[in-house]
C-alpha cells in the first residue's frame, strides 16, 4: 500500500532546512560586519582556506551555480577583497586570490565562524554534536551510495 509523500519527513529536505537553520544566524554575522552575501562569504572562506583557484573550482567544491560564484566574485573585487590573474594555460579561465584586505577579512570572519560553530557544538551537547558530525560526514562521503535502487 504505497504511502502519501510528506515532505516534511523526505530527509534531504530535513537536511536542507537544518542546514538554512544553522547558517542564518552566522550569515547576519558576515552581513552586518562587511555586507556580504552568503555566496561572497563562501567564496571568500574557500579562497581563504584553498588558495587560489578558478571560479569553476570553486563551483566544485562549494556547489554552487555558476552565475552565483560569478556575480560572488565580481562583488569581491570590487570591495577589493580578492583578485584575479589570467590561466596562462586556458585563456578562458582565472585564477582567484584574496588581496591583503580579503585575506583580513577571511580571519575575522573565520573567527568569528570558530565562535559560532562552539556555540552551536555547546548547545547540541558534546554527544549528540559527535554523532551528528559522524552521520554528516557519512552523507557526504557516501551521497547516494547508500541506496541501493531508488526506483
Amino acid at each position: 500500500m504505497p504511502q502519501d509523500f510528506d515532505l516534511e519527513t523526505f530527509l534531504p529536505y530535513l537536511l536542507n532546512q537544518a542546514a538554512e537553520a544553522t547558517s542564518k544566524r552566522f550569515q547576519a554575522s558576515y552581513k552586518a560586519a562587511y555586507g556580504m552575501t552568503r555566496t561572497q562569504w563562501r567564496v571568500l572562506a574557500n579562497l581563504g582556506k584553498f588558495g587560489a583557484m578558478t571560479a569553476r573550482d570553486i563551483c566544485t567544491i562549494s556547489h554552487i551555480e555558476k552565475t552565483k560564484v560569478s556575480r560572488a566574485v565580481a562583488a569581491l573585487q570590487a570591495d577589493g577583497l580578492l583578485t584575479r590573474t589570467p590561466n596562462p594555460q586556458d585563456r578562458r579561465a582565472e585564477f582567484l586570490a584574496l588581496t591583503l584586505q580579503g585575506s583580513a577579512v577571511f580571519h575575522d570572519l573565520g573567527q568569528k565562524a570558530i565562535e559560532y560553530d562552539l556555540a552551536l557544538r555547546h548547545s547540541l551537547g558534546p554527544d549528540l554534536a559527535q554523532k551528528l558530525d559522524a552521520v554528516l560526514r557519512d552523507l557526504i562521503a557516501h551521497g547516494g551510495d547508500f541506496i541501493e535502487d531508488a526506483d
